[in-house]
């Protein structure tokens, strides 16, 4: 016999199964916090990575003139 699974997402944190919904995609308050954390810390190392990026295009063109 087939049991039918009802309509359900998955939190995006922790993974529980939670009903399918159109406006919740976490399944409790602690995993938002989670989230939110996770989101500030990816936005500071992007910032660090464009950061790292413009100091070395900068280094290729300035070393060339202290040379001289």
């Amino acid at each position: 016999m087939v049991e039918k699974i009802p309509q359900h997402i998955h939190c995006h944190i922790c993974g529980k199964a939670i009903p399918a919904s159109d406006t919740e995609t976490m399944c409790s308050d602690e995993c938002k916090q989670r989230y939110q954390g996770l989101t500030k810390r990816r936005k500071l190392w992007v910032y660090i990575m464009y950061a790292l990026i413009f100091v070395m295009i900068a280094v290729l063109f300035i070393a060339p003139m202290l040379g001289k």
